[in-house]
């Protein structure tokens, strides 16, 4: 986890995002990773974008995972996911993501709809606390990795946990090809 001082998420809801924080003191007690299993750490907001925050902070990018809301429609109704991908690849949008959420066409969700849906900051997005109803598309490598980085709803802080946490959260679908290496 690099140079970052971490400590539970659930002293430090302070760390997190409204949405966040309140999913992280709900945690269920039988849920496969406990929530103490689950750190958040502050650091400097200037930093927060991947490649800044893994250079300033020794994190690997092979341990980073970005969280992009995904947007598409289907008869008139806007469908929106999210996708979790290492930062060593990008979600394939147009292909995997968008045949998942069964749409003829998926881009990335406009910043402004992403931050007003979700009542996290851009740049900081989590699939921590996301809207029920968003299902939530893990790629394979992100559970497979012992322990990633991601955002916490807010660009001052980042949440470390384990990599299968990211697939047993409510909506998560593990999704085999999901990203591509960059």
């Amino acid at each position: 986890m690099g140079t970052l001082k971490t400590e539970p998420a659930r002293a430090r809801l302070d760390l997190l995002a409204p949405p966040v924080a309140e999913a992280i003191a709900q945690w269920p007690a039988d849920a496969p990773v406990d929530v103490n299993d689950v750190l958040v750490a502050p650091i400097d907001a200037e930093l927060a974008d991947t490649a800044a925050f893994c250079a300033a902070y020794e994190v690997g990018l092979d341990v980073s995972a970005n969280c992009v809301v995904v947007a598409g429609k289907r008869e008139g109704v806007v469908r929106y996911a999210a996708c979790i991908v290492l930062a060593t690849t990008r979600a394939d949008v147009n292909g995997v993501a968008r045949r998942t959420l069964d749409v003829r066409k998926a881009s990335f969700a406009p910043m402004e709809d992403a931050v007003e849906l979700t009542g996290m900051e851009y740049g900081g997005i989590t699939p921590i606390g996301l809207p029920a109803q968003w299902p939530i598309l893990v790629d394979a490598r992100v559970i497979a990795t012992p322990h990633v980085i991601i955002g916490s709803g807010v660009r001052h802080s980042k949440i470390a946990l384990p990599g299968p946490a990211l697939g047993a959260l409510p909506g998560a679908q593990v999704v085999e090809g999901l990203a591509r290496p960059a």
